[in-house]
């Protein structure tokens, strides 16, 4: 009989540990990391030049697998002879789907980005504010309890205008000039 039970015992105690590993996901999450943009505010067709920088963000708690996220993006780079020097803080959802160590995420944010005051073509002046909207998602891989690598990429948009010499008339669009843009970040996730 002892011999029957002690396997049992072991069994319900081997299951019961298994299930104490099972956390509940982090509160926050607080990201930071490199980030590349795939074309520069004034790259016209024949003129693309990415765009690189850093990206961080915070992730609140969850509910039913969403996260409320705030993200800013700062970019750096040079093209047709003017600084470009773009930055977008957004906000909004982040879903979430956890398979083992890794986490599958999807994102819309929605927001702000600025520029650098000149930063068109041989440094004829622009936009310093426009609309931008983020859709993405992403991977994050455990590495220790609080700690993951966090790749994502989404498809961004924003809209710039260049600014007339004369101030009576409206902004203006050169044909070509980019609203769609693809972008890739990676970096460091803590939890907690």
């Amino acid at each position: 009989m002892l011999s029957r039970t002690l396997p049992v015992i072991a069994l319900l105690c081997f299951a019961a540990a298994l299930r104490a590993q099972h956390e509940a996901p982090a509160r926050y999450q607080v990201y930071g990391g490199y980030s590349y943009l795939s074309n520069s505010l004034n790259g016209v067709p024949g003129a693309h030049k990415a765009l690189n920088g850093w990206d961080a963000g915070v992730a609140f708690a969850p509910w039913r697998g969403f996260r409320f996220k705030v993200d800013v993006a700062d970019y750096f780079g040079t093209n047709l002879g003017a600084p470009q020097r773009p930055y977008f803080i957004m906000g909004g959802e982040q879903y979430n789907w956890t398979v083992r160590r890794e986490t599958l995420f999807a994102e819309g944010l929605g927001g702000v980005g600025s520029a650098n005051k000149k930063w068109g073509e041989n440094l004829t002046g622009g936009e310093t504010a426009s609309f931008a909207a983020l859709l993405g998602g992403g991977l994050d891989t455990r590495v220790t309890r609080h700690v993951a690598v966090r790749v994502e990429g989404g498809y961004q948009y924003s809209y710039f205008a260049l600014v007339p010499v004369n101030i009576n008339n409206p902004p203006y669009r050169v044909p070509g000039l980019p609203t769609n843009f693809c972008r890739l970040s990676s970096g460091l996730v803590w939890e907690f």
